[in-house]
């Protein structure tokens, strides 16, 4: 056996221990170290996770920030873009069917005939052949060929779409809705909002409902639990809109190709400016989408119905270029959303409808904005036939003429009287209703007059459509030369009355109705705007004069002023004059006398044009 040695035998021992030792000392270390290698590495990649959530945070909040901050208080690049949709212009272009290209469509089949008729007398547009064409069909491109090459803004405003509707018939206000999303960049729609003015018809209600949630994205209902009418409607959707932009359409459009970045690339060069489409035509009966013409300034006549003015030489020169518009038609514009409500939106006292286009329209101009029609931006609209009695209103009150009155006592100045006088005593009865916050809104925006509208804006409409006594001979008081205090009076009393003189009233251009006359276009001395002439009972001297129902043609009423004379001749013979009997207060006829001065009148205005040929007018 082996021979040991204890010493060495000890040391291999210690020596074994030792490094047996170091070996598990080395193993901890190495586990420590590797744990320390994790941690450190879970902690690196915990902060980078930390970091990026925040970034992507931060990102989105400033996104956010962004899109909440208002359009006109953020930068922007003034990069032009062009906004068409090709590939959606090429497939329209590659449709087939009825109706499509805007063609005009026909129902052959004898068997729908009554149907046909019975639809359309209700909706006021043939609402059986809606229903055959396509919701999604096609329209022709009729602008102008320069308008195809323009480029607008990259970074434009996004829009409120605000579509009121009552009653109305399902195809044509979802083909609405169709043609909007087709032919509009989706960027650019923040929402669209339906505002039904307490419809009754089923399909309007659940159906419409499930068919906008299956086929549109953003876009939003306000239903009313009772009729409220146009003008609360689209006041309720202004008030629900995001958007820097509000949109107002009606149900029953069809917009065209790139109608939207022209009306907006107007708005980001001026906030104050509202704009309108150029408004064509669907046919009512065969869905034909037309031109309405070359294009028109909207304007009014002196019973307030729209009217339209020519264009100026310098629109019809520049077929693409934005023109300035005296008053929108009412149905289809833009306007940013501070100025809409920096002008307080609509007149809250305007009831249903009606004048609110006038109002809008006369705010924006007076108090230092301006409205402008876009050639380049088209949409169709169906105009409803002439047999369409319309929809009921269940109001009890004269509203519309209501509403036309709050419009001109706070918006037209001495101009109202103009209106008022055309309506033949219906202002009077009317009440307008508690005008003081309109009246400080004037105040407090500092807007100009209406005199300054009229002069400056709408500079053409009065010769257009002149109000009654702007194509009189003369019109206002007629004051006596002998006795200067006293004017020619109808003395209160009714017709067939015996009129006289009376005290002037202060204001002479627009007296009370009692001094208020015209030498008027019948060649008549007539209450001014009514149907009350003077003329006597007979040919004699110091015959009495009287207030007479007034009959074109009627010899008996026959007057001229004699401009350097200045008297008042009578009758077809030009024999007598009016006389002044300031004792008695009456007034008399009399052959004329040179040099006497109580046969000497004066009117407030003459119109020396007119004047000058008044023998050739004679009838």
């Amino acid at each position: 056996c082996r021979t040991v040695n204890p010493k060495l035998d000890g040391r291999s021992k210690a020596s074994k221990i030792s490094f047996t030792q170091k070996m598990r000392y080395s193993y901890y270390i190495n586990v420590v170290r590797l744990l320390i290698f994790l941690i450190t590495g879970a902690l690196i990649f915990l902060l980078i996770n930390q970091w990026i959530y925040m970034r992507d945070a931060l990102e989105g909040m400033e996104i956010e920030l962004i899109q909440k901050t208002p359009y006109w208080q953020r930068s922007h690049k003034r990069e032009l873009k062009d906004w068409h949709d090709v590939e959606a212009m090429a497939s329209d272009a590659a449709r087939s069917g009825l109706g499509e290209h805007g063609k005009p469509a026909y129902i052959t089949k004898l068997s729908k005939r009554t149907l046909e008729r019975e639809l359309s007398k209700k909706n006021g547009f043939n609402a059986l052949l809606s229903d055959m064409i396509s919701v999604n069909r096609s329209l022709p491109d009729i602008r102008d060929q320069g308008c195809k090459r323009l480029k607008y803004f990259a970074d434009l405003p996004t829009v409120s779409i605000i579509i009121p509707f009552y009653n109305e018939h399902f195809s044509a206000l979802v083909r609405s809705l169709h043609s909007i999303i087709n032919r509009t960049p989706a960027e650019l729609i923040k929402e669209i909002i339906l505002v039904d003015d307490f419809s009754d018809v089923s399909n309007l209600k659940k159906p419409l409902d499930e068919y906008v949630e299956q086929n549109f994205p953003n876009v939003e209902f306000i239903r009313f639990r009772k009729r409220q009418g146009l003008i609360a409607a689209r006041l309720a959707g202004a008030v629900k809109a995001v958007a820097d932009v509000l949109v107002f359409m009606d149900a029953h459009v069809e917009v065209n190709y790139n109608w939207l970045p022209p009306l907006l690339h107007e708005i980001v060069l001026n906030k104050r400016t509202a704009v309108c489409p150029m408004i064509d035509v669907i046919e009512d009966a065969t869905f034909e989408y037309t031109a309405q013409d070359e294009g028109a300034r909207g304007a009014f006549d002196w019973i307030f119905d729209y009217k339209r003015l020519p264009l100026l030489e310098s629109a019809k020169k520049n077929r693409t270029k934005p023109f300035e518009n005296p008053i929108m038609a009412g149905g289809l514009f833009a306007i940013s959303r501070e100025w809409f409500w920096e002008l307080d939106g609509y007149d809250d006292g305007l009831d249903i409808w009606g004048g609110e286009q006038y109002e809008l329209s006369f705010k924006i101009w007076m108090c230092g904005g301006r409205l402008l029609d876009v050639p380049c931006s088209r949409v169709g609209h169906i105009f409803r036939s002439e047999n369409w009695t319309g929809v009921s209103e269940d109001r009890k009150e004269d509203y519309l003429h209501k509403n036309y009155k709050r419009v001109a006592e706070v918006w037209m100045d001495e101009y109202k009287n103009y209106l008022y006088k055309h309506a033949r005593g219906i202002y009077e009865k009317i009440d307008a209703g508690d005008l003081t916050k309109q009246f400080a809104l004037r105040e407090k925006l500092h807007c100009k007059s209406f005199k300054w509208f009229i002069e400056n804006v709408a500079f053409d409409l009065v010769k257009t459509y002149p109000p009654k006594g702007t194509t009189d001979f003369a019109y206002g008081q007629v004051r006596s030369v002998g006795a200067p205090k006293f004017c020619l009076d109808t003395l209160g009393r009714p017709d067939y009355r015996i009129v006289g003189v009376k005290d002037c009233e202060a204001t002479s251009i627009f007296p009370s109705r009692r001094q208020d006359w015209s030498l008027s276009e019948d060649h008549d001395l007539r209450m001014r705007g009514e149907e009350y002439c003077l003329q006597t009972a007979d040919h004699k001297p110091n015959s009495k004069v009287l207030l007479y129902d007034c009959s074109y043609g009627n010899k008996n009423q026959l007057w001229y002023y004699n401009r350097r004379r200045k008297w008042l001749v009578y009758g077809a013979k030009r024999l007598f004059c009016l006389e002044a009997r300031p004792a008695s207060k009456h007034v008399v006829v009399n052959k004329c006398r040179t040099n006497f001065p109580l046969m000497q009148w004066d009117f407030f205005h003459v119109n020396d044009t007119l004047l000058d040929i008044y023998f050739e007018t004679m009838p």
